[in-house]
């Protein structure tokens, strides 16, 4: 089938565009050279961010991918691993970068929607075994989790975690990619979330509508060192202070906002839900993510993904039968209008192989 006109674009939150505000933004910022520290702009974000997340410094990324790849090579030498959830994206979707780029092995441990528990992270670590095993040198969580469906973390968990890891000497590293969208939904300070980390890296990218970019915080020595194997791995940037501006103008109008993808994303999947009992957990539904069990509805999701995309609504398939819609700026009330037309009447056909859209 051919594809139609866009008219609800859910399948990602990375696909946003700079509006004119933020493009003027941009084009006025204040620039250096930021490989030697000149670059005033990108100083001030790095500055703001990390005082928002209780940290001492920043280090401002091209990609979320290389902030959290130079959170995980702080803490944990070659030949050392580090532990998190089997959906987590560092393990899943940042292609091996942490035993190619720097000789790291991970181990993981299975979680319900990516939710997690301290006594997960426990059961898995193991210290103190001289050179008989692998010693575990980090522990990662994800907060909100994308392949969970936008999964909130449990801020008490956390601290159960923070409390046994600093009794065995293991380092905490928080993906928060989509941090903005808990503290938006939980009310949860991001200080409280950040404090309880030896890093943290966020997206300017996702929810928050910046190009490009994000940051990574915590210690002035530990932020000393990153900027070095940031300039190892590529990441050595100059007047980078374009791209930093559009970070600080998203801080100061897009993080409150996002209270409406979150409301979209809960009447979308409620309509869903009506229309197909079964195919959409309500209670999973938490944040921007909402994912939809196809085969609930005898739809493989390749199959859902290209009929949804032919009448204007693109998705992505994150298993053979699941599907996952995220909301963002760029989708307003009359666009999850039309992707509650569209989903809904996909889901409603109740097709079978034997009876194709």
């Amino acid at each position: 089938m051919a594809s139609a006109a866009i008219r609800a674009d859910l399948l990602s939150d990375t696909v946003t565009r700079p509006g004119v505000a933020m493009r003027e933004a941009m084009a006025t910022a204040v620039v250096g050279d930021d490989v030697f520290g000149e670059d005033p702009t990108v100083r001030e974000l790095e500055e703001r961010v990390a005082g928002l997340l209780g940290h001492e410094a920043g280090l401002f990324t091209p990609t979320g991918s290389m902030a959290n790849q130079l959170g995980v090579r702080l803490h944990v030498k070659p030949g050392e691993e580090l532990v998190g959830d089997s959906l987590a994206h560092v393990l899943r979707a940042e292609l091996g970068a942490a035993a190619i780029l720097s000789g790291i092995s991970s181990r993981t441990w299975v979680s319900q929607r990516g939710r997690f528990r301290a006594a997960d992270a426990a059961e898995l670590m193991i210290t103190g075994v001289g050179p008989y095993q692998v010693c575990t040198a980090l522990v990662i969580v994800e907060n909100t989790h994308n392949f969970g469906g936008g999964t909130i973390q449990s801020l008490d968990e956390i601290q159960r975690a923070r409390e046994l890891t600093r009794e065995r000497g293991v380092a905490m590293h928080l993906d928060g990619a989509r941090l903005w969208n808990a503290h938006v939904a939980t009310g949860v300070p991001l200080d409280a979330y950040g404090r309880e980390f030896d890093t943290v890296s966020v997206c300017l990218s996702k929810g928050l509508g910046a190009p490009v970019g994000s940051v990574l915080v915590g210690s002035s020595d530990a932020m000393a060192e990153a900027r070095v194997w940031r300039k190892r791995f590529g990441g050595g940037m100059r007047q980078v202070g374009i791209l930093a501006a559009a970070g600080l103008w998203a801080l100061d109008h897009h993080v409150d906002r996002l209270a409406l993808d979150h409301a979209r994303a809960r009447r979308a999947a409620e309509a869903m839900g009506a229309a197909a009992p079964g195919a959409v957990d309500l209670s999973t539904v938490e944040t921007n993510i909402v994912i939809v069990d196809v085969a609930a509805a005898g739809w493989p999701a390749p199959d859902f993904v290209a009929a949804a995309l032919a009448r204007g609504v693109r998705t992505y398939a994150v298993g053979p039968g699941a599907v996952r819609l995220v909301w963002h700026l760029e989708v307003d009330d009359a666009a999850t209008d039309h992707a509650i037309d569209v989903l809904t009447a996909l889901l409603s056909e109740r097709r079978s192989d034997s009876d194709p859209a």
